[in-house]
């Protein structure tokens, strides 16, 4: 991780949005918006990317599927860190990264692999968590890169990576 904030780049050019909160989501995790909920004074309910099976052009079938990428921020109001998982109905901030972007992103623990990651390794997202694994033969996209060493995962971890847009 670098820093202690989930953007790390400076002046970032992507664009903020207000959500609400379905699940108990940590900052760093990639949000889908909640297609059953409808939106509450122009907000609209997220939750982490893959909850909602998918179904009829919505939600997500599999790990790696192309969507597009909304990251939780860290609630900085109430002086929680990237590490403060949010609550339902909790409000929050989501971050619409351009390539480029720099963030501290959550890499999720596969039990018993102890997965390391080097420089350069390019991660998808896991269906129902949001969070980044390594990326397997069926991935349609692979939107970020992963920037520094992380070696013998036994825990989810946030992990400095860069947003490259997506490309599969």
């Amino acid at each position: 991780m670098k820093g202690t904030k989930i953007i790390v780049t400076e002046n970032p050019k992507g664009y903020r949005k207000p959500c609400t909160i379905n699940g108990t989501p940590k900052p760093g995790t990639v949000m889908e918006i909640d297609y059953e909920v409808a939106a509450v004074g122009g907000v609209f309910t997220w939750q982490p990317y893959g909850t909602t099976a998918a179904s009829s052009g919505q939600g997500v079938a599999s790990d790696g599927d192309r969507k597009i990428i909304a990251v939780l921020l860290e609630r900085w109001q109430d002086g929680s860190t990237y590490n403060d998982a949010y609550a339902d109905e909790d409000h929050g901030e989501l971050y619409f990264p351009l390539p480029g972007d720099e963030l501290n992103m959550i890499i999720e623990n596969q039990p018993g692999t102890g997965d390391s990651f080097s420089i350069g390794d390019e991660m998808m997202l896991d269906d129902g968590t949001g969070k980044l694994l390594a990326c397997d033969d069926n991935a349609e996209a692979h939107p970020f890169t992963v920037l520094e060493t992380v070696a013998g995962l036994t825990a989810d971890t946030h992990a400095w990576c860069m947003f490259t847009g997506g490309a599969g």
